[in-house]
């Protein structure tokens, strides 16, 4: 029996093998290399891993959520009389009308409301967040506005959080219906290649507002806010 030459026939079949899929292991691209600054996919790639718009948004009304924690301690600090830098208001709020006011909300007014009055669905609710939108942005000018002065002068303290109030009252169930009603809808007022095409725009705008990683500098930016406000350790709004 030719044993030696079978086995030799084994050995040159198996080298073919090797050789053909040695390239398609060689030229397959790095993980690392796909992905995009703060662990977002460039281009069409790994669909399945990509920062889609709805968690975009949503991570963005995290920062916003934080930044109304802000007001309620500065508010708590007026009413127990506690001498404090108002200038913490100013930067507070200079993030919402920075982050949340130009670049948030203009996100969902050029890119998701048209989707859905497009598509004729959930137009009621749509028409009632964009009037938000705008009566958030004057409410934050206000604040902006009277923020410098509250220390010394009561009045502007009070209508300072008044101010804060309302936009806390009004945006913390804005959000929630966006996060919950709105954005779970949006895969089905477009196509495919909508949807991708608004991650990319979504993030190609805020590296043109806040340079690379826009969204972890804002949160980083938040995150100071919180220590010098004393309201950093999470630990102290647990029940005990």
């Amino acid at each position: 029996m030719d044993v030696v030459p079978g086995r030799r026939r084994l050995l040159v079949l198996a080298g073919s093998l090797a050789t053909v899929a040695a390239p398609a292991i060689l030229t397959r691209p790095a993980l690392a290399d796909r992905k995009g600054v703060g662990g977002k996919q460039k281009g069409a790639e790994k669909k399945g891993e990509e920062v889609t718009p709805p968690e975009d948004l949503m991570r963005e009304h995290g920062v916003l959520d934080r930044v109304l924690l802000l007001y309620e301690a500065s508010i708590r600090k007026f009413s127990a009389n506690e001498d404090f830098d108002p200038g913490l208001i100013t930067q507070s709020a200079g993030i919402v009308r920075d982050f949340i006011n130009n670049y948030h909300e203009k996100s969902e007014e050029e890119h998701v409301f048209p989707r859905f009055r497009k598509a004729g669905q959930m137009t009621d609710l749509v028409d009632i967040l964009l009037h938000q939108h705008e009566a958030g942005r004057k409410v934050t000018e206000n604040i902006l506005k009277l923020a410098p002065t509250s220390r010394g002068n009561s009045d502007d303290r009070k209508q300072l959080v008044g101010a804060m109030q309302s936009f806390i009252t009004m945006y913390r169930p804005h959000a929630a219906r966006e996060d919950t009603d709105l954005f779970p809808k949006l895969r089905d007022v477009v196509s495919a290649n909508e949807y991708d095409a608004m991650a990319e725009d979504f993030e190609k705008k805020e590296h043109q507002l806040f340079g690379e990683d826009g969204f972890e500098k804002m949160a980083a930016r938040v995150a100071e806010l919180e220590q010098q406000m004393g309201i950093h350790d999470l630990n102290q709004f647990t029940p005990h």
